[in-house]
């Protein structure tokens, strides 16, 4: 009894190391970035990324739910093309995203608002870089993240790593068709 007790507090004693040292060591803001190569040109991996309806042609989130409402706002493929979803599935939770700048073939970035499962805000660019006869597309995610969340990071990069490679592999297979 008195093994299984030690076990216990060490391993308690790790996830409070372990908390203290993710609180202290990682920043507040949270950066993610994937990158893909496609074979095809900016030109026509633009054509997918552009717009917010085009976007979620791919968007791997979208199979949260396939229940899930969404409505566009804004004139489609400009700054302001926004789309808003609300999900009864916390995986999916609600929120919006807005086109905040587009570099014709080079870049799109745009600002999330998350209202649930929790609130929060993030950018994300998706910028296109041609390499040869087809194009490097890299995905990054910028976040505030709260202290307590600094502890959920090497999950987060693991989910978030699930989701990119999934978008990409998603935006390859229609582009290359």
């Amino acid at each position: 009894m008195k093994t299984v007790l030690k076990i216990i507090g060490i391993i308690v004693l790790l996830i409070v190391a372990y908390a203290i040292v993710a609180m202290l060591a990682f920043g507040k803001i949270y950066h993610y970035e994937k990158s893909m190569v496609i074979n095809a040109p900016k030109e026509k991996v633009w054509q997918q990324i552009s717009s917010m309806k085009a976007f979620n042609q791919w968007n791997p989130w979208m199979k949260l739910d396939k229940n899930m409402k969404i409505t566009y706002t804004g004139n489609s493929g400009e700054v302001g093309d926004k789309y808003c979803w609300d999900s009864k599935n916390d995986d999916a939770g609600a929120g919006c995203q807005e086109i905040k700048e587009l570099v014709l073939n080079e870049k799109q970035k745009t600002e999330m608002i998350f209202t649930r499962p929790f609130a929060g805000q993030a950018t994300s660019e998706i910028v296109l870089t041609s390499e040869g006869n087809s194009t490097k597309v890299t995905w990054t995610m910028d976040t505030e993240q709260e202290t307590w969340m600094k502890i959920m990071r090497p999950m987060m990069d693991y989910q978030m790593g699930k989701s990119y490679e999934e978008g990409l592999s998603n935006l390859k297979t229609l582009v290359e068709k």
